[in-house]
């Protein structure tokens, strides 16, 4: 019977040898997917957190233009259209003469002009065409890499390719935390420390929330 006893730890000892190197695997294969993602997020929710003591100084880019005489015949009119695109030759000349990138965008037609907001992470774009006199104006502004790098923590006109790779990112994040949680249970016995650190690290932002947010 004492035999018995002695070798059922050794029993469980290859299960949980197996559960140990899988969660160990899982834990550190996230942490190196999620690695850069959680420094630039902890440092743009830092800077996003004292955005009002961290100044940036817009730069603003002006330009005009005329369109030539054929193109302009291919805007005139007073139609009005929602989210309409330019046509391919307006497009192509203005992205030569302004420096302008205008692939896929759209604009809105009314009667007067043509107006096509354009905007970007940590700054913003417009380009307007006057349809009576084919006088096309543009203003490009930027907030510099700060403010660039706090409106890719908020997904802010970033594109559907940034949405998709902060999808991916939450999911990795996930799966670190999991198996993080994992790893803490299967080693608590030999840390005393393990269950009420995370206990902490629940009730301290739960305290917060509920004394200091109203």
């Amino acid at each position: 019977m004492a035999a018995a006893t002695r070798s059922h730890p050794n029993q469980n000892a290859p299960g949980r040898s197996f559960w140990l190197k899988q969660l160990h695997q899982w834990h550190w294969i996230s942490s190196a997917l999620c690695l850069v993602g959680m420094l630039l997020f902890a440092i743009t929710g830092f800077t996003l957190n004292h955005a009002g003591q961290i100044e940036a100084q817009a730069q603003t880019v002006h330009r005009e233009a005329r369109l030539p005489a054929p193109l302009f015949h291919a805007i005139a009119g007073d139609d009005e259209r929602k989210g309409a695109a330019l046509p391919a030759a307006v497009a192509d000349w203005l992205s030569g003469a302004l420096d302008v990138d205008l692939d896929g965008r759209t604009g809105d037609w009314s009667s007067d002009d043509i107006y096509l907001s354009m905007p970007r992470p940590g700054g913003d774009a417009w380009l307007s065409i006057d349809r009576a006199s084919g006088k096309v104006e543009y203003e490009r502004s930027s907030r510099g890499v700060l403010a660039y790098l706090n409106d890719l923590h908020k997904g802010r006109h970033a594109g559907p390719a940034w949405g998709w790779f902060i999808d991916v990112f939450a999911l990795a994040c996930v799966i670190f935390s999991v198996t993080g949680l994992l790893l803490l249970k299967m080693h608590a016995a030999q840390r005393g420390a393990t269950w009420p650190l995370v206990a902490f690290g629940l009730v301290l932002p739960l305290l917060l929330a509920l004394i200091f947010i109203h």
